[in-house]
C-alpha cells in the first residue's frame, strides 16, 4: 500500500523526515527517488536533526557515503547517482547491518542492491507551484508498514 503526502514548504518536507525518524530502528533503510532539486536531501537533513547528529548534513554526491556517528544511531547517507548503478566493490550491503540508519539518494539507479524490507519515498515536485512536492511512501515489510500506520 502506498501512502501520498503532500508538503508545500521545505519545513513540511523535513517535518515528515522527523516524523520518520520518530519511528526508527535498527538497520533500517530509506531510498529517497526524485528528480534533481526535489528535496531528497532536505529530507536526509530533517531526519539528521531529529536524530540529533551534530555534524553538519551535506548531499554526499562525490563521496559516495557519508557516515555521521554524533546521533542517537549512526546514520550513513548515499548518493549514488554518479555511480552510473556500478556498486559492486563499494560494500553498500554491509551498511544495511550495521545497526544504523541507511538513507540511500537515487535508490532507484542500484534497485538490485536494496535489501528486500526498506522505506521508498520518491519525491516529485509540482509545474504549479516550485515548493510543492508530491511524496509518496511505499514500506516494504511489517516494520515499514507499521512504521507508515503510526505517522501518516
Amino acid at each position: 500500500m502506498d501512502f501520498k503526502i503532500t508538503t508545500y514548504s521545505e519545513e513540511e518536507t523535513i517535518e515528515l523526515a522527523q516524523n520518520i525518524e520518530s519511528e526508527k530502528f535498527p538497520n533500517m533503510v530509506i531510498c529517497l527517488m526524485g528528480d534533481l532539486g526535489t528535496g531528497k536531501t532536505v529530507f536526509t537533513k530533517g531526519f539528521a536533526q531529529a536524530l540529533e547528529v551534530a555534524e553538519e548534513v551535506t548531499s554526499p554526491t562525490f563521496t559516495i557515503i557519508k557516515e555521521y556517528t554524533s546521533g542517537q544511531m549512526p546514520l550513513y547517507h548515499m548518493d549514488v547517482y554518479r555511480l552510473d548503478g556500478k556498486v559492486e566493490d563499494l560494500g553498500i550491503e554491509e551498511y544495511y547491518t550495521k545497526k544504523g540508519i541507511t538513507i540511500i539518494e537515487w535508490a532507484d539507479m542500484i534497485e538490485d542492491y536494496l535489501p528486500e524490507k526498506r522505506l521508498d519515498i520518491h519525491i516529485k515536485s509540482s509545474d504549479d507551484d516550485e515548493n510543492k512536492r508530491t511524496i509518496t511512501i511505499t514500506p516494504h515489510g511489517a516494520k515499514y508498514e507499521e512504521l507508515c500506520e503510526a505517522i501518516l
